[in-house]
């Protein structure tokens, strides 16, 4: 039996509603990951001086 290695292909992004930028990927298995990258607090049309 040969060994399954999981491969996530893009399935798109959404996001929640408190902003923060949510991925969705799955493997052709059927399994399914959600990664959310939170977000700093900062306002995005602002950005931090250098």
């Amino acid at each position: 039996m040969a060994d399954h290695v999981h491969v996530r292909l893009s399935q798109g992004l959404s996001v929640s509603e408190r902003g923060e930028l949510i991925e969705h990927s799955r493997c052709r298995c059927g399994a399914t990951w959600t990664k959310v990258f939170e977000v700093d607090g900062e306002d995005p049309d602002r950005p931090t001086p250098s």
